[in-house]
């Protein structure tokens, strides 16, 4: 107003000035938390955990379509480029990989080293879940495809499995250290059928349990006893070798 506060009200605003600034403070401190849980947790495991899910074994048993992606000759560029040059090359491979499988709509459950675990859960249909899967890697693939030559003049490129099976996503670890990931069998599984993209030389294969619930081209690539396991399980492709 033109003519200002008067006397009375100024009183009444200095009074609830510190209030208010405490709720202000609890409201800020609150949305800081909620940032840092969202970008190291993830948003939904960062929303369970803020939800009090803090205790070793708190968790749940799910479906879901898995997506692992594994990062070629990570030793060799890791020994030949600087600490800055590698970074970098990880935060390309990461904005390729990572960046796909949250823009499809799952969730990066980990980045362990140079590796990524995604999942999409089975919340609709198990056909749904892995169509988006496997969007994703093909949109991973595309934007390995597209993207400019790196500066270091060394190759970049990665293999990604995709698996459907049951998992547990909950807390592990140590009182003093948890942490929010998913294990199970499954979990072992897509990791050793990201292991066969190298020796097969398919950029993108996934598990028979994956390729029934989605439609596809999709082409056997043999019976293949994955390590740990003695059953073979077939492997199918979509992607040119």
């Amino acid at each position: 107003r033109a003519s200002g506060f008067t006397d009375s009200e100024i009183v009444q605003l200095r009074r609830i000035t510190r209030e208010f600034a405490i709720s202000m403070k609890s409201r800020i401190e609150r949305s800081v938390a909620h940032n840092v849980a969202h970008a190291y947790l993830g948003k939904r495991a960062g929303e369970a955990v803020l939800a009090g899910q803090i205790r070793r074994g708190d968790g749940e048993k799910i479906t879901a379509a898995l997506w692992y992606s594994d990062l070629r000759q990570s030793t060799t560029l890791a020994d030949r480029l600087s600490a800055e040059d590698f970074l970098g090359l990880l935060g390309r491979y990461f904005e390729m990989t990572a960046s796909a499988v949250l823009a499809g709509g799952g969730e990066v459950v980990s980045l362990i080293g140079d590796a990524v675990l995604g999942l999409f859960r089975v919340e609709d249909s198990a056909g749904e879940a892995c169509r988006r899967a496997l969007a994703a890697a093909h949109e991973a693939r595309r934007r390995l495809a597209e993207a400019a030559e790196p500066a270091t003049n060394l190759p970049l490129d990665f293999g990604i499995a995709l698996h459907l099976g049951q998992v547990i996503h909950g807390n592990v670890g140590v009182p003093e250290r948890l942490q929010f990931t998913v294990v199970g069998a499954a979990v072992n599984e897509v990791v050793r059928v990201q292991d066969l993209t190298r020796q097969l030389g398919w950029p993108v294969l996934a598990t028979a349990p994956f390729a029934a619930n989605v439609a596809g081209p999709w082409q056997p690539v043999g019976e293949h006893v994955l390590r740990g396991l003695e059953t073979p399980m077939p492997i199918l492709t979509m992607a040119q070798p």
